[in-house]
């Protein structure tokens, strides 16, 4: 500020008043601040370090006339804030990472009893099609006679009239032949001539070929046992002559009583209402026991009376031999509102022994969102469902499949549902399904298709641990009454006594069930409790500290932005205004104006030149001129 000269005053007098002045102005500034600033970086950063409660930030200003102590505190500051911050990047990366924790609880109560799938593992010659598959096993008869000079024995005896019959060019003979069973070499799988000379049957193959419907080109599909390629290459050419029945129900031949001897669960006899029937081609007929929603069997007491009992009968009559090269049957365990896939969760039962499984409950409950990727019913799964069932990973894995299959070959694989506006291949109308299908199931199993990422895991499951124990029944001093009391009871003479029946004893080993669920293991509170103790240990300070380190950075902030702004404010003060363009009688006035008053223009430099006072960030205003001369 400047002192303006007001009458005659003695210059000492005057002096004193100016200072007297300047020290009243710069108290009302003091006062009238509402927020204490600093006047450098040096103050800030002296104030912060005598004030916080930050342990080990005193000793930067303690020590500050020893440069080696201040040296050291101040690395030694910088590398603890480092690796305070280096554990809370970890902090941060564990919590969304989204870990979670296992909870494991043992609950006892009335326990719903699953569902029990039952196959014959006995493919049935169904009248409808038993002509066709006549004729097929003369075709393989013939076929084994050639590769391996065996000669099978047919279920019919008139197959050599059957063999002399003329047939069409689109009868089953054309498609076996298209699609033969040959030897093949084992290094390169070049088809054996039919002039070859004979070699050791262990340096060749078999299998069968699948051309392209324009045979361009030709998928070799080979297998190392003879078994399994006879029995696969049955199999295809036995789907072909399945798909062509335009009628499922006529595959329908439930035979429960020459099946099922004897049903009794919880003491009670089963009925009708206790099961439901399906065909499988492979298993042939199977039968679901507990299936209906509306009256489900529950277990009050463990043990093997208080489940479900099963005597069934394992003689196959009238059977298809290719296709079936076990006896017994095969059960699977399952919830109910779920398919029974045979092949994945079934076992066989032994004829002549008695199965006794016992089964553990244990359901699991996900978490989902950020936590997993399971799903609460499958709708957020980009896979239509073709089964009339909830949704299980598996369920949705056939279903792409099949999806996968009718959009690439044109049609249905048989073993799965039927999508809308779909039908099942065979080759009197897909003459390259064969190929088409066996091409897609590589793709499937080295997952080209996406399935398997696609389907993911439920986030509710209930599975059944099961465990097997065996004995021989019936004994060999009681099983000439037993096999005459269901003879009787059955009107069924049963000619082989060992292979004849088997017991199966389903039930519950214990009252408890086993319930695994997840709970986060990184909440929102531990992940504040983790940094404040990772805070304390670093720097032993509170939530208080954490807000003195940011008035510091704003602060910091804020000092670096005023002191920019003077900064500028300065230079534009210092540089002289430009010229106004066309303007010459200003620019002579200027030129003679220091002419005429020497004194004065060396008074308005000295006032231009002195820079403001740094000691507080409010800027203070311009100096006014003031005139200092004698009269």
């Amino acid at each position: 500020g400047g002192c303006v000269k007001a009458g005659k005053m003695p210059e000492g007098e005057k002096t004193r008043q100016c200072k007297q002045e300047e020290e009243q102005q710069q108290k009302e500034e003091e006062q009238e601040g509402l927020i204490e600033f600093y006047g450098s970086y040096q103050e800030l950063f002296q104030f912060f370090c005598s004030n916080t409660t930050i342990h080990g930030a005193i000793r930067l200003v303690c020590s500050k006339k020893n440069k080696m102590k201040t040296a050291f505190w101040s690395v030694l500051f910088f590398l603890t804030f480092g690796l305070m911050y280096w554990q809370f990047g970890i902090l941060y990366r564990e919590y969304f990472s989204y870990p979670v924790n296992l909870n494991l609880n043992l609950n006892s109560d009335r326990l719903t009893f699953p569902a029990v799938t039952l196959c014959t593992l006995n493919p049935y010659r169904y009248s409808a099609i038993r002509k066709k598959l006549d004729e097929l096993d003369q075709i393989t008869h013939q076929t084994l006679l050639d590769l391996y000079d065996y000669n099978m024995s047919l279920a019919r005896s008139d197959w050599s009239t059957l063999s002399m019959r003329k047939r069409s060019s689109r009868s089953l003979l054309h498609h076996v032949q298209r699609h033969p069973l040959r030897r093949q070499k084992r290094d390169n799988l070049v088809n054996l001539p039919e002039n070859s000379p004979s070699v050791d049957k262990n340096d060749w193959k078999i299998g069968f070929v699948l051309c392209s419907e324009n045979n361009k080109d030709c998928f070799h599909q080979a297998y190392s046992s003879g078994v399994d390629a006879v029995r696969e290459w049955y199999s295809f050419h036995y789907i072909n002559i399945l798909a062509q029945m335009p009628d499922a129900k006529a595959l329908d031949e439930s035979d429960f009583e020459n099946f099922i001897y004897a049903c009794r669960f919880n003491e009670a006899t089963c009925d009708k209402a206790n099961y439901t029937h399906f065909h499988h081609p492979l298993y042939g007929n199977c039968y679901t026991f507990n299936d209906n929603s509306s009256s489900l069997w529950t277990s009050s007491l463990p043990g093997i009376n208080n489940g479900l009992s099963l005597v069934v009968r394992t003689e196959q009559n009238d059977f298809i031999p290719l296709l079936s090269t076990v006896t017994g049957a095969r059960v699977m365990v399952h919830d109910q509102n779920e398919p029974a896939f045979m092949d994945d969760g079934g076992f066989n039962v032994r004829p002549g022994i008695e199965t006794s499984i016992s089964m553990r409950k244990e359901m699991t409950v996900r978490l989902g969102g950020s936590y997993s990727d399971c799903t609460e019913d499958g709708s957020d799964v980009p896979v239509q469902n073709l089964y009339s069932s909830r949704y299980t990973e598996q369920v949705c894995i056939r279903s792409c499949f099949q999806l996968n299959m009718v959009e690439r070959c044109s049609c249905a694989y048989y073993f799965y549902p039927l999508p809308a506006g779909a039908e099942y291949c065979d080759y009197t109308k897909h003459v390259a399904w064969g190929y088409c299908y066996y091409k897609l199931l590589a793709e499937f199993k080295a997952d080209v298709l996406g399935c398997f990422h696609k389907c993911r895991k439920p986030c509710k499951m209930t599975e059944y641990q099961l465990s097997a124990g065996y004995s021989r029944w019936p004994s060999a001093v009681s099983e000439d009454w037993v096999f005459y009391m269901l003879s009787q009871q059955n009107k069924y003479n049963i000619t082989s006594k060992r292979n004849g029946v088997a017991k199966v004893n389903i039930f519950f080993e214990e009252w408890n069930y086993k319930t695994n669920g997840e709970s986060p293991a990184f909440t929102v509170v531990t992940l504040l409790s983790q940094l404040g103790n990772q805070w304390s240990l670093w720097f032993g300070s509170s939530v208080l500290s954490v807000m003195e380190l940011a008035e510091l950075i704003l602060d910091f902030i804020a000092i670096t932005f005023i002191l920019a702004l003077r900064w500028l404010r300065s230079r534009q003060q210092l540089s002289p205004p430009a010229p106004p363009p066309n303007s010459h009688d200003n620019t002579a006035f200027q030129d003679e104006a220091p002419a005429l008053g020497a004194p004065h223009r060396f008074t308005v430099e000295a006032v231009v030149t002195t820079l403001p006072s740094y000691n507080s960030l409010e800027p203070r205003g311009p100096s006014r001129d003031g005139e200092v001369g004698h009269e």
